[in-house]
Order: structure tokens, then sequence, then C-alpha cells
């Protein structure tokens, strides 16, 4: 004679067996933080001993909301982004969300089937770090969708979505007027795409220096490249072709910066010294590198813990009033310039 089929161990059990509450419990799966570890422990026996498996699609069907969120990023393999993500996952973990991340290597295309999968996934809301040249295409699907979108780092201006940043504007000024402090008066802009929002907004603050010090501006001086360590030695090679070549780099971001001061070097230069550089971001890097590099601290992993908390209080009440988070930037000094 055949077993019975064993029938599946509910939630409502696991907290009896435990003696605690399902709500208790309930807050447990789903990873809150606001459980003791003492009842946390007792909870999860009591879920081996029964066998208890979390049903998590029916239990997003019950509560009509998918306690699983998208994170779309243009590069993990910059260590900014990779800052942003533990901030999006600190923020999150406490409410219980899980992440599901994408990178687009700043590709609409890539951006594009990112974003038509997790909604495919059904995912609550999504955080995007838009790419340089975000299609209309793109721009008018999200503009149609139902769920929560943040943007961060960079803003799409034609949607209507919450978004979290750093003043590049004002960062951009601080590095640029830094280096006319130190005497330097061409000062290249290197790195990034004019596409971009925050290419633009750093050009802003670099030209806004200049008109202050009373200093031409030279647009042969700005030169877009990959945000990479390649982008930026292709981008110090095409300005030192220049007839008057600059004497100091404002870099697009830190890796840029990183590629410039090898660029330096594998001429028998030294960075700091023979030629001033200035990055932006402050990843962690930037103060092991040789020199140490000067650079605008943008608190990435303060804007991935924002960007997630503006998303699950969009999640909570998608009607509510549009935010836009502006975090104030620092520059800070090193050897480099």
């Amino acid at each position: 004679m055949k077993d019975k089929k064993r029938s599946r161990v509910t939630l409502q059990q696991v907290a009896e067996h435990a003696g605690v509450s399902r709500a208790t419990a309930s807050l447990i799966v789903r990873g809150s933080s606001k459980i003791s570890e003492k009842t946390r422990k007792k909870v999860l026996e009591s879920m081996r001993e029964l066998g208890y498996v979390y049903d998590r699609v029916a239990a997003n069907l019950r509560s009509q909301r998918s306690s699983t969120v998208g994170l779309i990023i243009t590069d993990i393999a910059n260590p900014f982004f990779s800052e942003l993500l533990i901030g999006v996952h600190q923020e999150l973990e406490k409410e219980g969300y899980t992440v599901l991340l994408g990178t687009t290597f700043d590709s609409d295309a890539k951006q594009d089937r990112l974003l038509s999968t997790m909604l495919e996934h059904r995912v609550g809301g999504v955080i995007l770090c838009p790419v340089s040249d975000s299609s209309k295409e793109t721009i008018d699907r999200i503009k149609q969708w139902d769920i929560p979108i943040i943007h961060a780092v960079r803003e799409l201006s034609e949607v209507n979505c919450d978004y979290v940043g750093i003043d590049y504007k004002i960062g951009a000024q601080m590095a640029v007027g830094h280096l006319i402090r130190k005497g330097h008066r061409r000062i290249a802009f290197l790195g990034g795409s004019s596409e971009s929002s925050a290419w633009q907004e750093r050009k802003r603050g670099y030209c806004t220096a200049l008109k202050q010090a009373g200093l031409d501006i030279d647009e042969s001086l700005f030169i877009e490249n990959a945000v990479t360590r390649e982008g930026g030695k292709a981008s110090l090679q095409q300005a030192l072709r220049h007839s008057n070549p600059p004497t100091a780099a404002f870099c697009f971001n830190d890796l840029v910066a990183f590629g410039v001061m090898q660029g330096i070097k594998d001429m028998g230069l030294t960075p700091g010294k023979d030629m001033a550089v200035v990055g932006f971001d402050d990843v962690q890097e930037a103060s092991i590198s040789t020199p140490s590099l000067t650079t605008v601290s943008s608190f990435a992993r303060l804007i991935g813990q924002h960007a997630a908390d503006l998303l699950h209080q969009r999640i909570v009440n998608i009607n509510r009033e549009r935010q836009r988070i502006i975090l104030q930037p620092e520059l800070v000094v090193r050897g480099s310039s």
C-alpha cells in the first residue's frame, strides 16, 4: 500500500511549534531584522524539525505585493556600484525584500532587456541607474509601467520618478577650483559621455569654476571616453597630443583617474608632480593608490540606502508625492594634486 502524500507544513504550525505568533514567524521568513536572535533561532529550529518550506509565490499573491525588487546598474566592476549595492541591500533586507541584480554595461539594449526580465519576474519595483543614452523607446516604456521605479546616480528627466544622486555640478566645481588654486590654467575634462545627465552636470561645474577664475573655456579639452581605466589612458593620450596640452586632469570618475595616472607613469612621469589628477567618487582604492588620489566623495553607499528607502516608500504608497534627494559632495585632497 502506497503512503499517503504528506501534506505541506503551514506557517501557523511552525508558529505553534515554536510558541510564537504567526506574525512573528512571518517576519522571520521574510528576513526582518526586528526579531530578537533568540526568537529567530527558535523559529528556524521549528522550521527544520517540521520540514517547512516558504512558498514565496503564494505569499506574494496573498499580499498583492512582491517581496522581490530589481536593481539595475551600469558596471559591477566599478567599485562605486559595489558600494551602492551594499547600501541597497542593507536597507531593503530590513524590510524583508530580496534583490535581483542586473548589469547593463551602459548598453541601452541590455537595459531594455533587463527591465523586461524584471517585469516578467513580477518584481515589486526597480532601482534603475540609467545608461548614458537611454532611448526614447525605453523611456516611453518606463512611463507606461505601473510598478515603482527609482532613479539613482543618473536621472531621466523625461520620466517623473523619484531620484537620488549627488550634486555633480558642485562636486566638479570643487575639484576644478582646487586645481585652479594650485596654479593650473589648462585643465582637461576626461572620460564619460555627453549623453549622460551626470556628465552634463559635471561640465556645468567645470565651466563655472573656470568662469569664476576669469579663465577661458577650451572645449577641445573635453575628451569623452569609456568610464574605465582603459578609457582614462586613451583620454590622456589624446589630451597630450594637443598643441597646448593640459597640466591637470579632472576625471569623470576614479576609474578614469586611475587610468590617467597609469598613463602618466607609463611615460616615465609622476602623477601629482608632472601632472595633477583629480577623480570623482572616492572609491576605497583612491586612498591607497600611488600616489593617493584627490577626488570628490559622492557617498555611493548612502545613495544606495536612500534609493532603497524611496523604493520601499513608493511600494507601500504608490501615489505619494515624488521625491528628489540630492546629496552634497566633499572634496578629499590627496597626493595626486
